[in-house]
């Protein structure tokens, strides 16, 4: 008895760690080109957008989406800020587009940090969609919040939180 109430109290605490939505996702071409737009960084973090592409697009490899290109960047690893706002999304639609896509994933990082404080706890926050090129219609987005442990790294919230968004997509 004390076993079984000691789990339901860490799955009571481990609730309370992560918040997410979703809408139902329709039946997707994983075979067709699919395409990984800018992700727009709404945070004070440098390069966030940048990293959340990265798990991203990883993650969706994962999922069995193996024709998925990136857009073009012209940033390096020396570029302390990203143009990823919405202009950059237009633009990098309209390469899509010209290249054939079906589908186009973007999104935006609205936390990417560890928090202030003793524990200093990672923090991360995005939303995901998944775009019909042709039509530009969203099929399917997703949001989430997450943090983490004190001795975590905010890669690793990042990762769990964006694999538990992209689950649907299955």
């Amino acid at each position: 008895m004390k076993r079984l109430l000691l789990s339901a109290i860490a799955l009571l605490l481990l609730a309370g760690c992560a918040i997410t939505d979703r809408t139902k996702a329709p039946q997707f071409d994983k075979t067709a080109k699919w395409v990984l737009l800018p992700m727009e960084n709404h945070t004070e973090t440098p390069q966030a957008g940048l990293r959340f592409e990265a798990v991203t697009e990883t993650i969706l490899r994962t999922r069995g989406i193996t024709s998925l290109e990136k857009y073009p960047n012209t940033m390096t690893q020396d570029s302390l800020f990203e143009p990823a706002d919405a202009k950059a999304v237009a633009a990098a639609m309209t390469w899509a587009q010209q290249a054939g896509a079906k589908y186009a994933v973007t999104g935006a990082v609205n936390e990417w940090r560890y928090k202030t404080g003793v524990d200093g706890e990672p923090a991360v926050g995005v939303t995901i969609k998944v775009i019909d090129v042709a039509s530009q219609q969203v099929l399917w987005d997703a949001a989430g919040a997450r943090t983490g442990w004190g001795r975590e790294a905010v890669s690793a919230v990042a990762q769990k939180l964006i694999d538990n968004l992209t689950s649907a997509l299955k």
